[in-house]
């Protein structure tokens, strides 16, 4: 269910797949069918996430073929420069018009041990250069049992918008990693749930304001099967999309979600 005032985001997380040539391909499609369905009206916001070594040519095509998705990365540095082999300064992403970028993915917590408080200053390093941090919350199946579907997300984004201006341009993103690649989603209702606390707790770091405004994503084996079900929950404004962005018709369907439903 759109909100005044949040266009709904639909974002393919490529994680490491698809290389350059690929890519062209893969967006090219993307592009054709969708605008063969006549979706390209602005009324979803479409972004992809390719791994680093495809960004230039992806932007490339995309200012090229004046195809309307946004570009984002799937990581970024909490520095700007020096002395860090194999790291992606925000400054970098800023210069290949990426408006987006992934932080906090379950993947790289539980591979890269990244901890809330490194979550937090590459947020900060985002919004420093400009682009919209993708901030990822979400707990394991141990979590779930312990604690609950709230207190560990809840626990994440606070310490990721410890420091930031009311102002700050932010998607927060709710990825249950028990769902991640499983095959089985969060309910609707579950994810409604957590979305809304997740929306309160932006309320109480940023303000009112924020919270109207600032979009939360499901993220967790979604399909063109399901998204209808969490698009009509009230706090639920797109998802992150991971397996299913990597087949173009399937993420068709998740994008023109309000077409084939009438949602």
């Amino acid at each position: 269910m759109a909100v005044a005032g949040r266009t709904p985001l639909i974002a393919g997380n490529w994680k490491m797949n698809l290389d350059h040539l690929q890519a062209v391909a893969f967006v090219q499609k993307l592009h054709w069918t969708l605008k063969d369905a006549k979706h390209e009206d602005g009324s979803v916001e479409v972004a992809v996430f390719p791994p680093f070594t495809d960004l230039r040519t992806v932007q490339t095509l995309l200012d090229a073929d004046k195809i309307p998705f946004a570009l984002g990365a799937q990581d970024l540095s909490a520095h700007d420069s020096g002395a860090y082999t194999g790291e992606i300064s925000g400054a970098f992403l800023a210069k290949l018009d990426a408006k987006y970028v992934i932080i906090g993915h379950s993947e790289r917590r539980q591979y890269h041990e990244e901890t809330d408080e490194i979550v937090g200053s590459k947020v900060k390093a985002a919004l420093k250069h400009g682009l919209v941090p993708v901030i990822c919350v979400g707990e394991t199946s141990e979590d779930l049992e312990k604690f609950g579907a709230s207190a560990v997300p809840v626990s994440q984004l606070s310490v990721a918008l410890e420091g930031l201006k009311a102002d700050a341009d932010i998607v927060v993103a709710y990825e249950p990693v028990w769902a991640i690649g499983s095959g089985q989603a969060a309910t609707p209702e579950q994810a409604q749930d957590v979305c809304a606390k997740l929306r309160e707790v932006i309320g109480e770091k940023l303000g009112a304001d924020a919270a109207a405004r600032t979009r939360v994503l499901y993220g967790g084996s979604v399909k063109s099967a399901n998204i209808a079900s969490f698009m009509r929950e009230p706090d639920v404004d797109g998802a992150l999309v991971g397996g299913a962005s990597l087949v173009v018709d399937e993420f068709a369907a998740i994008i023109r979600y309000q077409k084939h439903v009438g949602v």
